[in-house]
């Protein structure tokens, strides 16, 4: 099994992280687990929920664990990881007053089996973000730990200003974390395929849908790109490694499958990249396909394209100690 991805969603009081978190457990053919210390206003079935960690209930679209004040965050996440839940992903809800830089630790220092640090989705309330969060002469530390920020609610702003705020939170945010990507969007309407990858939602080849994601009076639907390069032979771990530490503009994440050559094996691996977070892991016996998959935002399909067929180029001979080293680093925990 895949190790499933663990997504912290973040974000102040009011900016729409429940919202955002009612529309992924909405998309077809997803299946979510969710941690969350209260239930508030998620949509689900009030009737199923036990609220407990001991054993988490089933919701429309997947499971929830309720964390008590206490904690219990690798506790719910070992019972999420069960494999027999088939999850997709896992989304550990913040409190609004929680700090995002502590719960991205948490996360991606955990050595829970099964399950991978997904990236920190900090939901930003375009309306009053610069009146309530970053409104001193820096920018607060909360962007440092964020991989991708959601400008939320811009069917709120006159029409004409939406750019220019997305541009403002994109500008102070690269202050602290150069590597971070800005979407706007209203009603908390992002592509989960941003973010993981839904195990029986229907996909066009190419591109990724934004569902019915359009801002009140602009009807121009935006997506997200997604390009595939395959590869059937071994490939240079340094190459590879270029590639997932500098990737191409406005690449969000990329994923797949690559073969490499020791000295008397051949090994094959699951790569993941979300953000600036790189996580190599072993794959499962019989795969048959390598490839790998860049997803993103307003991407250059040639440059993306060009910037991968590079680094899955067939190596000459087995991997060196030097790249297999740096492989080794991302290398996660009993993968």
């Amino acid at each position: 099994m895949a190790a499933i991805p663990v997504i912290a969603l973040t974000g102040h009081l009011g900016a729409g992280k429940t919202t955002l978190l009612n529309h992924l457990l909405r998309h077809p053919g997803t299946r979510i687990g969710v941690v969350v210390n209260d239930f508030g206003d998620i949509n689900i079935d009030a009737g199923l929920v036990a609220g407990q960690v001991d054993e988490p209930a089933s919701i429309a679209g997947g499971c929830i664990c309720c964390l008590p004040d206490d904690g219990g965050l690798d506790e719910a996440l070992i019972k999420l990881a069960d494999p027999a839940r088939g999850l997709d992903a896992i989304v550990v809800e913040a409190s609004g007053l929680a700090d995002p830089v502590a719960i991205a630790r948490i996360i991606g220092f955990s050595e829970i089996r099964g399950v991978r640090a997904g990236g920190l989705v900090d939901v930003v309330d375009a309306v009053n973000h610069f009146d309530t969060v970053d409104c001193g002469a820096l920018p607060p530390v909360r962007y440092g730990a964020a991989s991708l920020i959601v400008v939320n609610k811009l069917d709120q702003i006159p029409e004409d200003e939406r750019s220019a705020v997305v541009q403002r939170v994109t500008q102070r945010a690269g202050q602290r974390n150069p590597r971070v990507h800005v979407v706007g969007t209203t009603a908390g309407r992002i592509d989960p395929g941003l973010l993981f990858d839904a195990s029986a939602a229907p996909r066009e080849v190419g591109q990724l849908s934004f569902l019915d994601l359009e801002i009140e009076h602009d009807h121009d639907h935006i997506h997200a790109d997604a390009v595939t390069v395959s590869s059937a032979d071994c490939v240079d771990p340094a190459a590879l490694i270029d590639l997932l530490e500098d990737p191409p503009p406005q690449v969000f994440r990329m994923k797949g499958i690559v073969a490499v050559r020791h000295r008397v094996t051949v090994r094959d691996y699951v790569v993941n990249l979300v953000g600036s977070a790189i996580d190599i892991g072993t794959a499962p016996p019989g795969v048959a396909a390598k490839c790998l998959v860049a997803i993103g935002m307003h991407l250059d399909i040639g440059g993306v394209r060009a910037r991968l067929d590079d680094a899955l180029q067939p190596a000459s001979g087995p991997a060196s100690a030097q790249a297999l080293r740096r492989l080794q680093r991302y290398r996660r925990l009993g993968a």
